[in-house]
């Protein structure tokens, strides 16, 4: 149960990224309330999930999961490149997060 909490929270994390994006320094209400909302889902599921995850492993495919979604949803989204070498370094992270949950 813990890494389908921490799986979550990581996507999650980029909810609030996003919504932090949106925000336009904090000067837009409604991505300031889902940008706080998803923040303390996200951290609470990652404090929930790190009973039973071990703190490096938990942290790091936590950031990875938030890091890759955020990526993606800029390039399918907001028109930032999406270069061979970008989606390349994402299949990298991707692997990297497996790897964790493997050698768990």
């Amino acid at each position: 149960m813990a890494w389908v909490i921490l799986v979550l929270s990581g996507m999650l994390e980029t909810v609030w990224v996003l919504a932090l994006d949106r925000s336009a320094g904090f000067s837009r209400p409604v991505p300031v309330a889902i940008f706080i909302t998803a923040l303390a889902a996200s951290m609470g599921g990652l404090a929930y999930a790190l009973r039973d995850i071990p703190l490096g492993t938990g942290y790091a495919v936590w950031v990875g999961i938030g890091a890759v979604g955020t990526a993606l949803v800029g390039m399918a989204a907001l028109g930032e490149p999406a270069s061979f070498p970008r989606v390349l370094c994402l299949f990298l992270v991707i692997a990297g997060v497996v790897g964790l949950k493997v050698f768990h």
